[in-house]
């Protein structure tokens, strides 16, 4: 029972439990629960499914799928308790079970027949192409891959909205200008439109039978993640025992008003709904195969996206503009398609701080380096379970969870780097109290501060860059400082490379030791980011947690573009986080993730807060983003020049809202968020571009 492989099972409501390799792909193999015995081993999370065709045995990837596994499969078979029932009772048990046999397959032949319409639509459909636009069709508008489907899907159950059919309510709907019809091909729609009645009559009719001998409606054998998606259209304030089956509502309407249905959107295992932070340790995974990637359950309503994983609608917190903040989901314009030849550039400064190299604005992404800071804190959340933790082994844990995390937007980042800002230039976040300011010109050097519940982290960023030939490396030389409570935890980053700058595809590569420590009580955690070979996995981290007498208390392992789990023992782990997942057109959207798309936006409540000095108005990101290169590349010199004019003239801006209290280490003085709150009346900014 070692051979385990990844495959996606599918449990209808008529017992009949399928699996296949991946979600649309074909049937491998099925199986009808009712007649079939379940044993099962708990604590292996093991379910073995025999039947008299064939013999399923599945392990779960948690203790809670397990059990809502468990619970499904319930619905459709007995198992210890009732074979202990008299005889009496089974056969009336076997007669209830016959019926529901039998209400199953009406349900099953009427799905056929929907099958069948859907069919005869499209070929009637095609036929109609011919004679009319397709702008004007009022069955199946759309152009993408749900293009197939139709809205003929009587008995299917989807989470898109809602749609009327228009009144004539016929696959092929004319304009007054167009070309009629020929006969032979009206009478076939005339007689669609007839037959597709009487489907809906009989509906009605078995529906009526059975409310009146008490039975439930049959319905098509429906998958419980199409039953979850239904859910999420209905307010949380209905009852669930008030809501209304999808094929009451087609039979309690008219012909004019249908249900438009598509197949979930295929996003492969890396679809799902995972609230990690408030996850309990109970959560666990098998370490069978590759670190599992699917946890999604049977029979669990799915979560609401917390602000730490879906940043596109949130909620300020007490600050002056208390609104709801709606964010956008795309970039105004994509990444160029060309970014012109780095080796060129760097072929003549091999070994050399490509700091002080002028590039192209091509070869730079609409962020500053002040907001590519942001990035590194978009997994705060991890920050406010570890101050809720109250074990130091587990508080560690997720200090060292966020710290890998601060990697996982360079998943797609490769040859173009932020714009350097300006001496005293600043990036605020109000998500999590994020400001950021850069506070040196030569060296560069970045300072952040952040804070929550109970945490305070800050920064200091800055390093050097070195071109080997082949690889570009990038040293960080900054600290990162975290307070939580009396714990102070200290850790600086191991160096990164962008492999193949000559020839083949770019890639980011982290390689090295991070080491964390709790200066307070001497809790060390080692993480090393291993280096990818030619074989096996990549982006591995693996990490183990020392305790203060030296002993090995924990140990962590994960990639840092995908997840972070403890492990509890030889089998089974704890995962402390997860990626959110990326956009889909990232690679054409600078490898952008859903939360660096929100960086530069000017949202209605931020405009009249923000200070003068905010990356948001830098004038050369603005038109990079906007698609407006030569914009960008003269606004780039204008404000570079600017700077250069201040330099001289002996005027240089200098940090306002960060003191130095080492050689390269940088505190946060305070005062910006209540300056903030008094829309900076009173404080003396000086323009920056």
């Amino acid at each position: 029972m070692k051979g385990f492989a990844r495959r996606y099972f599918t449990l209808y409501q008529s017992g009949l439990l399928s699996y296949a390799f991946e979600p649309g792909q074909p049937i491998r193999d099925q199986v009808y629960l009712h007649n079939a015995a379940i044993s099962t081993s708990p604590g292996r999370k093991d379910i073995h499914v025999d039947s008299n065709i064939a013999t399923f045995h599945i392990k779960c990837l948690s203790t809670e799928d397990f059990n809502s596994w468990m619970a499904a499969f319930r619905r459709f078979i007995s198992l210890g308790i009732e074979a202990k029932r008299s005889a009496t009772y089974r056969q009336t048990s076997s007669r209830q079970t016959s019926i529901q046999l039998n209400q199953n397959r009406r349900g099953l032949l009427l799905d056929e027949m929907g099958t069948t319409f859907q069919e005869l639509e499209a070929s009637i459909l095609s036929l109609c192409l011919q004679f009319n636009p397709p702008r004007n069709l009022s069955l199946n508008k759309k152009t993408d891959k749900h293009s197939k489907e139709s809205m003929f899907g009587l008995f299917r159950r989807r989470y898109l909205a809602h749609q009327q059919y228009p009144e004539s309510n016929t696959p092929c709907q004319q304009d007054s200008g167009q070309q009629s019809l020929p006969e032979s091909l009206q009478e076939v729609r005339n007689k669609f439109e007839a037959l597709k009645a009487q489907y809906t009559a009989l509906v009605k009719v078995m529906q009526s039978s059975l409310n009146d001998a008490g039975q439930t409606t049959p319905t098509r054998p429906s998958t419980v993640e199409e039953e979850q998606h239904a859910d999420l259209l209905i307010p949380r304030t209905t009852s669930p025992t008030t809501r209304k089956s999808f094929r009451d509502s087609v039979a309690t309407t008219a012909s004019d008003s249908f249900v438009e249905w598509f197949d979930a959107v295929d996003e492969g295992p890396q679809e799902f709904i995972l609230d990690v932070s408030s996850e309990p340790p109970s959560r666990i995974l098998s370490a069978d195969g590759e670190t599992p990637t699917d946890t999604s359950s049977v029979d669990t309503d799915l979560e609401e996206p917390t602000a730490a994983t879906s940043p596109v609608v949130e909620s300020l917190p007490a600050l002056p503009s208390q609104v709801h903040v709606v964010r956008r989901t795309q970039l105004p314009c994509l990444a160029p398609s060309d970014e012109g030849s780095l080796f060129t550039i760097l072929k003549k400064n091999v070994g050399k701080d490509l700091s002080t190299i002028a590039f192209p604005v091509t070869f730079n992404e609409p962020l500053t380096m002040l907001q590519r800071a942001a990035e590194e804190v978009e997994y705060y959340n991890l920050l406010d379970e570890a101050a809720l933790a109250t074990e130091p082994i587990s508080r560690m844990s997720y200090v060292a969870a966020f710290a890998i995390s601060s990697y996982a937007h360079t998943r797609h980042r490769t040859g173009r780097k932020g714009f350097n800002p300006m001496l005293a230039e600043t990036f605020e976040d109000v998500r999590m109290k994020f400001i950021a300011e850069k506070v040196r010109h030569n060296p560069l050097e970045i300072a952040y501060h952040a804070e929550g519940e109970n945490w305070e982290l800050s920064a200091t960023t800055f390093g050097k860059t070195k071109f080997w030939g082949k690889s570009l490396e990038i040293i960080p030389l900054g600290t990162n400082r975290l307070k939580i409570g009396a714990d102070v935890y200290v850790w600086k980053k191991p160096s990164s490379f962008v492999r193949n700058l000559m020839v083949g595809t770019k890639y980011l590569e982290h390689c090295g030791t991070m080491t964390i420590e709790n200066t307070a009580t001497g809790l060390r955690c080692a993480m090393e980011f291993k280096q990818n070979g030619y074989w096996g996995p990549t982006n591995v981290v693996t990490g183990t947690i020392h305790s203060t007498d030296g002993d090995v208390a924990a140990q962590l392992e994960g990639k840092w573009d995908d997840q972070v789990s403890q492990m509890l023992n030889a089998s089974t782990f704890h995962v402390l986080w997860k990626i959110s997942q990326f956009p889909k057109n990232a690679p054409e959207c600078y490898g952008f993730t859903a939360y660096s798309i929100t960086l530069n936006e000017l949202t209605s409540d931020l405009t009249s807060y923000l200070p003068s000095t905010d990356s948001r108005y830098r004038p050369d990101v603005r038109a990079l983003e906007n698609g407006e290169l030569d914009l960008a590349e003269e606004e780039k010199l204008r404000v570079e020049q600017m700077q250069r004019d201040r330099r001289n003239r002996g005027e240089e801006c200098q940090p306002r809202w960060f003191k130095q209290v080492g050689d390269s280490e940088w505190q946060y003085k305070g005062g910006y968020w209540e300056a903030r709150a008094r829309k900076w009346k009173g404080e003396n900014i000086r323009p920056l571009w």
